[in-house]
């Protein structure tokens, strides 16, 4: 058997463990997993959890690791991670972009409490109540959230594409949100540079990038790429804005709201990891590429994927917009070649 190779952006977020432990569930082929961090600290623990991991599986998978050191909210970062894979590897089998970056700065707690009482099952779905700043640029002059959760990653993929189609089947998963409807994006701040729903609007631009490239990916370089959300489940990024009685007020409310017949509340990162994971063995005859594909479970906590439709008004001008962006920023870098490790 040939050895797989896959890369999990954001392996060390609860998410990207989860894809992480799913993905030697499934995949039986040796594989080399690539964990990507913006620290090395961090990236020795990513892999030391899944050594433990994979160890304790009825089969333990011949499972080796490298690591990049990348940020997508730097594209001399970006380039450098490139050049290194294309110098040590001659193919990717697996990319899961799962970037989740917001600039959030608290909780309404008014406003929370009010959606809470009024409607239970919309607060703990769609809430309204989580503060973001507005007009956050990274060092490169771009909005924050839209280099780190879409821009950037595309501009990633860009510079692997070679070993991407070397594969001949290689899969792209982006991981969206439950919380990417079209409200959030307006076509006239694609930077999201003026929105206080930015992250929100980061992931309706996953969408609709996904709609716009799908097609080409697998026909110029046999690519199969889906998008994918993992329903509602606990997340670290939020913990800092929580205590103990606020943390397990919100766990009582998810149980709650699934009990009600949400779908969505998955809870855990395991079973929120599930339609991701779905998206690496789904067949693009049954389960069409212009969908996404979301994790849900049953109110007793049972896993299934459900999809959904996605709209794609926009999709051709972000396009225009994000292709335009690429082709300068290839220009403006062009002369710029790291490494992200010393060897």
């Amino acid at each position: 058997m040939s050895r797989k190779v896959a890369i999990v952006t954001g392996t060390n977020s609860n998410l990207g463990l989860s894809i992480s432990y799913r993905l030697l569930e499934t995949v039986t082929d040796p594989i080399t997993l690539v964990v990507t961090s913006r620290t090395l600290p961090r990236v020795k623990e990513v892999i030391d959890t899944i050594k433990e991991f994979n160890s304790k599986l009825p089969y333990p998978r011949d499972l080796e690791f490298d690591y990049l050191l990348v940020d997508f909210t730097d594209i001399v970062s970006i380039i450098s991670a490139a050049y290194d894979l294309n110098n040590s590897y001659d193919q990717i089998n697996y990319l899961f972009i799962n970037a989740a970056q917001g600039v959030y700065d608290g909780i309404d707690w008014i406003g929370a409490t009010k959606q809470v009482l009024t409607n239970p099952v919309q607060s703990a779905t769609f809430p309204t109540y989580k503060i973001q700043r507005v007009g956050v640029q990274s060092k490169d002059g771009l909005g924050l959230v839209f280099q780190a959760n879409v821009f950037g990653p595309y501009y990633f993929i860009h510079r692997i594409s070679r070993l991407l189609e070397n594969a001949n089947g290689a899969r792209i998963v982006w991981i969206s949100s439950i919380m990417s409807d079209s409200k959030y994006l307006s076509l006239e701040d694609m930077q999201l540079l003026r929105s206080d729903v930015s992250y929100e609007g980061s992931k309706r631009l996953v969408d609709l990038l996904h709609l716009a490239t799908y097609k080409q990916l697998l026909k110029e370089g046999k690519i199969v790429q889906y998008v994918c959300h993992p329903g509602i489940f606990t997340s670290l990024s939020f913990m800092k804005y929580l205590n103990v009685f606020t943390y397990y007020g919100m766990l009582l409310l998810f149980y709650v709201v699934r009990f009600l017949g949400s779908p969505w509340h998955n809870i855990t990162g395991y079973t929120a990891a599930n339609a991701p994971l779905f998206c690496i063995k789904s067949d693009i005859q049954s389960d069409p590429q212009n969908l996404k594909y979301g994790s849900a479970c049953s109110k007793k906590g049972a896993e299934y994927v459900k999809a959904q439709e996605i709209d794609d008004t926009g999709a051709s001008d972000v396009l225009q917009y994000f292709e335009a962006l690429r082709d300068g920023t290839d220009e403006k870098f062009k002369d710029q070649i790291l490494e992200t490790r010393k060897r």
